[in-house]
């Protein structure tokens, strides 16, 4: 079993930045495909960025595409989520889900979720 814990989150002004960790703990051996999702209040969960097992490849939502960042530091079992330029359409609960797997924009798809932290951008 892994688990995953988010972290980072908080009240931001528009234009400001905050950076969201995902740390892991359990069975971390192996390398995780990790994805950003978010999930604002009466929307569907949607995927934000998602990084492969050896972090050469990364994948981005075009609502996102230049303004985020994902990362990763394999020897501390962590996952980095940079937001620069946040706006207030970018406020939600963002969540990190992690998998044995190719890399997926589909939440569905990872086998290992956290619980989510709150990111809300004011204007």
């Amino acid at each position: 079993q892994v688990q995953l814990v988010e972290s980072g989150g908080g009240l931001v002004q528009a234009g400001g930045s905050l950076s969201l960790s995902c740390s892991a703990s359990g069975r971390t051996t192996g390398t995780y495909a990790v994805g950003w999702f978010r999930q604002a209040p009466g929307k569907e969960r949607e995927f934000v960025a998602a990084i492969g097992g050896s972090g050469a490849r990364t994948y981005y939502a075009d609502s996102v595409k230049g303004r985020f960042t994902i990362s990763r530091d394999s020897a501390k079992n962590a996952v980095y989520l940079q937001m620069n330029s946040l706006k207030p359409e970018d406020s939600a609960v963002y969540f990190c889900a992690a998998g044995r797997m190719a890399v997926s924009i589909r939440y569905e798809g990872y086998e290992y979720r956290g619980q989510g932290t709150q990111v809300t951008v004011s204007s």
